[in-house]
């Protein structure tokens, strides 16, 4: 009996910290959102000397509060899960370490040469703002998205590097040296710059027919910046449509994002519901 209740609150407690399809599950990624993000606006107003000399401690209260709370998630998150190591050495994992240590790391580190060690430390804490995505379901589909999308635009850049260079090269030969195009790469760099319409200035062309092949690279910046952005909606769209993932989480691994009407998880093999604990 003890063993078995044992497993049933671990159960319970898991789809309470990994899942969201539960009334439950739903509260307390409410309330982490919420504790993420007065977490990041506490470190943006440390930074600032005349709200942090007022209110430093009233910001250090709470910040500790906070990271006591992010604390015993990340312990519980340890406990729940089968494979614990599966859990800490993830990306996640990783990122919930990091953003809680940095305060208790400030206790130990107290000597004054030490002090500004401590102090790049506890900015690590703006980390939490990446466990944002972990309970925003579309923040998966875009991942994907942007995975499928990598080849595409992966040669997508490589032309327009190559663009690049035979733009650049061809307006070191037109504008030579005495306008600024002292060379092959300095004239590359003056072609990305125009071709992505920042424009610093640095270098221009001044003769006639220099203006005309700037004028011909601004014009088709306007039309490269805008593919990659229809590259990645092309596969947001496709994602869409695709067989819809709920927000379970394996009780072995701690990894999510399965399918509706999966009974195993895909990485690791663990059931997913097993039917003693639903039971």
């Amino acid at each position: 009996m003890n063993t078995s209740t044992l497993r049933k609150w671990r159960h319970k407690l898991h789809e309470i910290i990994y899942e969201a399809d539960t009334p439950l599950g739903k509260a307390f990624d409410i309330v982490l959102l919420v504790l993420i993000i007065l977490s990041v606006v506490f470190v943006m107003l440390e930074s600032v000397p005349k709200i942090d000399a007022k209110y430093h401690d009233l910001l250090n209260i709470g910040e500790w509060i906070i990271t006591i709370f992010f604390t015993i998630e990340y312990i519980a998150r340890i406990i729940t899960v089968k494979r614990p190591t599966n859990y800490i050495f993830s990306f996640y994992g990783i990122i919930d370490l990091l953003s809680t240590i940095p305060l208790y790391l400030s206790m130990i580190l107290t000597g004054s040469n030490y002090l500004l060690t401590v102090r790049s430390l506890r900015l690590l804490r703006i980390f939490r703002i990446l466990k944002i995505t972990r309970y925003i379901g579309e923040a998966t589909r875009l991942r994907r998205a942007m995975l499928l999308s990598r080849p595409k635009i992966l040669v997508f850049l490589f032309t327009v590097v190559i663009i690049a260079i035979i733009a650049g090269t061809i307006m070191y030969l037109v504008e030579g040296e005495e306008s600024g195009f002292t060379s092959i790469p300095h004239s590359v760099y003056w072609c990305i710059v125009t071709l992505t319409t920042v424009g610093y200035g640095d270098i221009s062309p001044i003769t006639p027919l220099g203006q005309f092949i700037a004028s011909v690279i601004m014009i088709m910046g306007y039309g490269i910046i805008a593919v990659p952005t229809g590259i990645v909606t092309a596969e947001y769209g496709r994602a869409s449509q695709d067989v819809q993932h709920n927000t379970q989480a394996c009780p072995g691994c701690g990894i999510g994002g399965h399918k509706d009407n999966a009974r195993f998880c895909f990485k690791c093999g663990e059931e997913l519901n097993p039917e003693e604990l639903t039971m």
